[in-house]
């Protein structure tokens, strides 16, 4: 039995033998060739476990992670699945965009190169990877460094992406519909993530006004309005929380409205076939009821913020729709805001002068100069009824604001009669 058994295995032929064996020798070498070659672009990292150079990682700044990124596809490939990793995303996401508290300067300036230097990280990871891909990465954050170079289309699904990721629409949505003020965290939140993820510190002026566009055009203009004003509006200093009743109470200072100024600005200066004049004249006279009617002086130091250009387009709307009454009122508090803030009064009087060529008649322009004068009158005398029914500190203020009126109008008559003089002797 045993020598039946013996032969029975001599009778399998060598030839199938010597085939199996070359197919086994073959795979095995294939799969050492590959995991050769896989080592070799690891470089001296080859001899070490994978647990290893991560641990490697962690002592390694973001800048010189990001450099390492570039040695070969390998390397790279592990160094996205350390970011993947819990302790990866931790060490790299330590600092949160959406932080509560008000970072000091320093800390700001910190917190952006460090986003910085991960974008760039992220970018240089990424690099072979499809757009769809790429964005898998990002997490909550998205610096310029990252899409820097991209063209619209791919940024336009940035966008998307981030919206989907964040619930970034939705959230939009609870806060334009909700009464001002009653979802103060989720604006602040709303307008950290716009400011500090999608709007600051581009470079280029074109670019920022590319995703204030994003954010802005699919909604409604009177949505558009309160978006803008949850994104660049006055803030209080203690808690950062969106102040709605700014703009209402009393005159305000050049610095709670120069980020509503500099926002209409990028829009209309940046010529983006997506925004027209009308467009941005509508914005401004939506944003000036939010959350109700702006006192006219806040009104008119905002227009004097975003520039000759919008101040003048603005002003001859008005001219043209047939609000003559609303327009002289508005020249009014120009003068008034250039007499409180030292600006020229020459620059209201000229104003004036150029939006009455707007009028096509001489009967319209003098009639309009005549309303001019009419609205001075009545708003000082409004300001002196105040003075008299007020209590002591709105007395004070009231009377100070009374003051200042009676010397705009004295300077501004002064420059008419500048302009008249020098215009007869010419």
């Amino acid at each position: 039995m045993a020598s039946r058994i013996n032969t029975s295995f001599t009778l399998i032929p060598n030839q199938k033998y010597r085939r199996s064996n070359r197919l086994s020798s073959s795979y095995f070498s294939n799969t050492l060739d590959s995991d050769s070659q896989l080592l070799s672009t690891l470089g001296n990292f080859k001899a070490l476990p994978l647990e290893i150079f991560q641990i490697i990682l962690r002592y390694l700044s973001v800048k010189d992670i990001s450099m390492l990124s570039m040695v070969s596809k390998t390397v790279s490939q592990h160094i996205i699945n350390y970011i993947s990793t819990s302790s990866g995303s931790k060490r790299l996401l330590l600092q949160d965009f959406h932080n509560l508290e008000l970072p000091s300067k320093r800390q700001d300036s910190a917190i952006l190169e460090h986003y910085r230097s991960l974008g760039l990280l992220f970018k240089r990871c990424t690099l072979l990877l499809p757009t769809r891909e790429r964005l898998k990465y990002i997490h909550k954050i998205l610096a310029e460094t990252l899409t820097a170079g991209w063209d619209e289309l791919e940024c336009h699904r940035v966008y998307n992406f981030l919206c989907e990721l964040t619930n970034l629409c939705r959230k939009m949505q609870t806060a334009v519909c909700s009464k001002p003020g009653s979802a103060r965290k989720l604006e602040l939140r709303i307008r950290l993530f716009c400011r500090n993820v999608l709007l600051d510190h581009w470079t280029h002026q074109s670019d920022s006004a590319f995703w204030l566009t994003r954010i802005l055009k699919p909604w409604p203009m009177v949505n558009q309005a309160r978006l803008l004003y949850i994104i660049f509006g006055p803030i209080s200093p203690q808690d950062g929380q969106v102040v709605w009743q700014k703009m209402i109470e009393g005159p305000t200072d050049e610095s709670s409205l120069k980020g509503l100024a500099d926002a209409i600005k990028l829009l209309y200066d940046t010529g983006t076939k997506e925004w027209t004049a009308d467009d941005v004249i509508s914005l401004v006279d939506e944003l000036s009821v939010v959350p109700r009617e702006w006192l006219l002086e806040n009104n008119a130091r905002l227009l004097i913020l975003s520039g000759n250009n919008i101040c003048f387009t603005f002003m001859a709307s008005k001219a043209v729709n047939g609000r003559a009454i609303e327009l002289a009122k508005l020249i009014v508090f120009l003068a008034l805001v250039c007499e409180k803030e030292l600006y020229c009064m020459d620059w209201a009087v000229k104003m004036m002068q150029k939006v009455c060529k707007v009028f096509s008649t001489p009967v319209e322009r003098t009639n309009f100069l005549q309303s001019v004068a009419n609205a001075f009158a009545c708003v000082i005398m409004e300001m002196l009824q105040s003075v008299m029914s007020g209590d002591r500190d709105e007395d004070d203020r009231s009377f100070l604001n009374l003051f200042h009126l009676v010397h705009a109008q004295a300077n501004f008559h002064k420059e008419v009669l500048y302009l008249t003089m020098n215009t007869l002797s010419t």
